[in-house]
């Protein structure tokens, strides 16, 4: 029998959290509107809460579509099974009295159903929060309802209705009050400090009881205030998750908060970038197709029954050649994520040779996912760009608060932030990263539901490390410590936080909005790209994505809707694991120094790791990423990122050539290019320029294509070598540069990072990143050529904003400067 098809974003039953960014939980409705599709909302109505859908009559669709083109059946309306009678009113001609009177009558009806739902709602949330209190009051001994020489049953029943009652109205009242004047607290705090503000708000309600009774101490009272906000966000969700009127309110609520959007009603289309962090082509391409598990019984080895399961990203799935285009790109070397969102946001990720490089000039080791750095990184491009069209960023404007950048490394040049870690260090009002918490922690249900989801995931992750080792999978790396709560940091607090946002975003009426999702890649580092729990995140996102389709139909202004990634991930057990020894010992060894006897491992989980310590506002740790290796004399730095190793010597100025660290350490070389680890190394000639080298005495010079023996470059695939020779022109490019080999038939690397989903270097899925597109934009590059380089999406997505008359157009024209009518790929091999 054929496993239920489940609804893309809905609520997947028992074993799985319900969404809860900033308008999941109540209203949700699962996928996105047939109506409308993924790259189109409903231009707004004065009142976004009376509106009508325009219907087959009108001959377009409301992002001006004929209906006829795919998903749409000439003079018919797609069938909405979230549409009640009341959404589609008798239809009469507009010069017909008793039409007019009818429409009328319909809306007066609606209004009356739509307010008696809404009352119906509030007497059962206050219901349960009643019996809710009253079980709580049984269960808990410090927790009384009761007079202390007794009460009556009945008695008893008033003071909990009497109390929920209140505990109701002060959470709606007070609490945003409370959210707003705690606004610079940092994040982990603030979302530990919601439970005690709760709390305080019980205690309030039952002092103003005005059956004079009812107590609890303060600790009890933080329990019973977390239990009761729970039980009210469950059955509240419960009632709305299918009441489009509800749901249509409840996103209306979020925009006005934040003030009514003054955009024109005839407004270009806006445009959102989702950047799904590590999810390569393949595995997107993968998550988009229907599925087949076996059963029953074979037959001389046939199959005699087998059924089809959806696809594990079904939202996406059903834009997939329909009203979206799919497309892979090919990274830089360093496919990671400061050096591809760099060149993505800014136009330029020059000088970033790695997640993690060693400056010589400053004795200094820069990690992209470090503020410090985050925001070094952006200076440097700003005053670098290649961009002379959006000198600052892809989401640069004139306009305040007309672009908004969330969950990044970077602005993009965007005033409206959230979660940007080159901001993470500002004390400024304007710009601080955190004030997107607000939005979502004004709403106490919202803290609640995170709070759950959060230690969800966390008791999901141990699970499933346990389950791993019992199945003795391989290759496996340690999931303890605090990664539970790395994890669940990544997969639950970034991700709530940063939909809320963009959903805001697009009920404001922003030009451009560019956001990361960064759980896939944070989870497929420990558990590998393919593996069966990064799909479990694969659908959670896809959840995410129909949740911010389903947002785009009641924003003021038509959205399109683009998902790209940053790169991919390649698998594989790592240097340490394959081979006994870390990349430093190899490196120690070759230059005559002592070895540790034990087996090291370099630490990992940089990106999550760092992100939370932001958002707690603790010190960046200069240990992160390098252990402090090289700090002593004259010992070799050694770095790692990914599969991609860098050496330093901190003795030796600028860029030590091949010929220099021959004379000082003549055994080094030869134990990398011939250890079967290692694929290529890179230095600098004085005499050749770059050359990479190989096992066996392989050499390619890169400058002018000589090879000798059997080019090191030629498992790697075209372009590798442009792509390795641009990279090796970094003034910080390391002195040696240190790929891991690659096995083209089993796509396997070997991480120099405790990581058995890695990136950061050349081979296999890493470096094939993805763009997925909505057809009323032009393509990325004619057909038969190859999207090569962030930098080369940057402008793909410039030209997408000023397709969508962004603000990237106004800008270039203010400027005088003719924005590029097609993307042109400099480096396609």
């Amino acid at each position: 029998m054929a496993e239920p098809r489940k609804a893309p974003g809905g609520y997947s039953g028992p074993g799985e959290e319900p969404e809860s960014g900033e308008g999941a939980g109540e209203g949700t409705r699962p996928g996105p509107d047939p109506r409308s599709g993924p790259h189109a909302g409903s231009r707004a109505d004065p009142d976004p809460l009376s509106r009508t859908e325009p219907g087959p009559e009108s001959g377009t669709e409301p992002d001006g579509r004929s209906p006829a083109e795919p998903g749409h059946e000439p003079g018919t309306e797609p069938d909405d099974p979230f549409r009640t009678d009341e959404d589609d009113p008798p239809r009469t001609g507009s010069g017909s009295r008793a039409g007019l009177t009818a429409l009328r009558a319909a809306a007066t009806r609606r209004g009356r159903r739509a307010a008696a739902r809404g009352l119906g709602r509030i007497v059962v949330v206050w219901a349960v929060g009643t019996v809710t209190m009253l079980i709580l009051a049984g269960a808990l001994p410090d927790f009384r309802l009761q007079a202390p020489g007794g009460d009556s049953a009945t008695h008893i029943a008033v003071t909990a209705a009497v109390g929920a009652g209140v505990f109701g109205v002060l959470s709606a009242l007070v609490w945003p009050v409370l959210v707003r004047a705690l606004l610079l607290v940092p994040a982990f705090v603030l979302g530990l400090l919601v439970f005690f503000l709760n709390g305080s708000l019980l205690l309030i309600a039952l002092s103003l009881n005005p059956t004079g009774r009812g107590e609890a101490n303060p600790e009890t009272a933080v329990v019973v205030a977390a239990v009761m906000s729970a039980a009210s966000s469950a059955t509240s969700t419960a009632l709305t998750v299918r009441d489009d009127g509800a749901y249509r309110r409840r996103l209306a609520r979020l925009a006005y908060r934040r003030g009514a959007p003054a955009v024109s009603p005839d407004a270009a289309p806006g445009i959102v970038f989702l950047q799904l962090d590590g999810v390569g082509h393949d595995v997107l391409h993968a998550a988009l197709q229907e599925r087949e598990r076996a059963g029953g019984r074979s037959l001389g080895g046939q199959r005699l029954l087998a059924h089809r399961l959806p696809p594990v990203m079904e939202t996406v799935a059903s834009w997939h050649g329909t009203s979206h285009r799919l497309i892979p790109w090919r990274t830089d070397w360093s496919s990671q994520t400061g050096a591809s969102q760099l060149g993505i946001l800014h136009g330029t990720n020059e000088d970033v040779p790695a997640f993690r490089w060693y400056e010589k000039e400053t004795g200094e080791v820069m990690v992209c996912s470090h503020p410090s750095t985050a925001q070094e990184l952006e200076r440097r491009a700003a005053s670098r760009t290649a961009d002379p069209a959006a000198p600052g960023g892809l989401l640069a404007t004139g306009e305040p608060g007309d672009t908004a950048s969330r969950g990044n490394l970077f602005t993009g040049g965007a005033t409206q932030l959230a979660l940007v870690l080159s901001v993470a260090v500002r004390r400024n009002k304007k710009t601080r990263s955190r004030a997107g918490y607000f939005a979502y922690f004004s709403d106490p249900a919202n803290a609640s539901r995170t709070f759950a989801s959060f230690v969800a995931e966390a008791v999901r992750e141990v699970f499933q490390s346990l389950r791993s080792r019992l199945r003795r999978e391989t290759p496996r790396v340690g999931r303890g410590g605090l990664y539970p709560f790395i994890r669940a940091f990544a997969t639950v607090v970034s991700r709530d936080v940063v939909v809320a946002s963009v959903i805001g975003d697009m009920l404001a009426g922003r030009t451009a909005v560019y956001a990361d999702l960064v759980a896939y890649d944070e989870v497929a580092h420990y558990a590998g790209p393919h593996h069966r729990d990064t799909q479990q995140v694969l659908r959670r996102i896809d959840r995410s994505i129909a949740l911010i389709a389903k947002a785009a139909e009641h924003a003021p202004r038509p959205y399109r809707i683009v998902l790209l990634s940053d790169h991919g991930q390649s698998h594989g057990p790592t240097f340490a694991a394959a081979y006994g020894l870390t990349l430093q010992d190899l490196v120690r060894a070759g230059c005559g120094l002592p070895v540790s006897r034990r087996v090291g491992k370099t630490r990992s989980g940089a990106e999550a790791r760092t992100a939370a310590r932001a958002a707690l506002r603790r010190p960046e740790r200069p240990e992160d990423g390098h252990g402090g290796e090289g700090r002593r004399g004259l010992e070799p730095v050694v770095l790692a990122s990914g599969n991609l190793g860098l050496v330093s010597f901190p003795e030796l100025p600028g860029v030590a050539s091949w010929e220099t660290i021959e004379r000082r350490h003549p055994a080094l070389l030869p134990a990398l290019t011939e250890h079967p680890g290692v694929g290529f190394v890179l230095v600098r000639s004085g005499e050749h320029g770059p050359v990479v080298l190989g096992a066996d005495g392989a050499e390619h010079h890169l400058e002018t294509g000589k090879v000798v023996g059997i080019d090191p470059l030629l498992p790697f695939g075209p372009g590798a070598a442009g792509t390795v020779l641009r990279t090796a022109r970094f003034p910080h490019a390391a002195d040696i540069m240190v790929n891991s080999s690659y096995d083209p038939q089993t796509g396997t690397v070997h991480a120099f990072e405790d990581q058995i989903g890695s990136h950061g270097g050349l081979g296999g899925e890493q470096s094939r990143a993805f763009l997925f597109w909505p057809e009323g934009l032009t393509p990325p590059v004619p057909a038969g050529e190859t999207l090569a380089g962030a930098e080369s999406v940057h402008r793909v997505l410039r030209r997408w904003i000023g397709e969508c008359g962004g603000p990237v157009v106004r800008r270039a024209a203010a400027a005088g400067v003719r924005a590029e009518p097609v993307a042109e790929d400099q480096r396609a091999g």
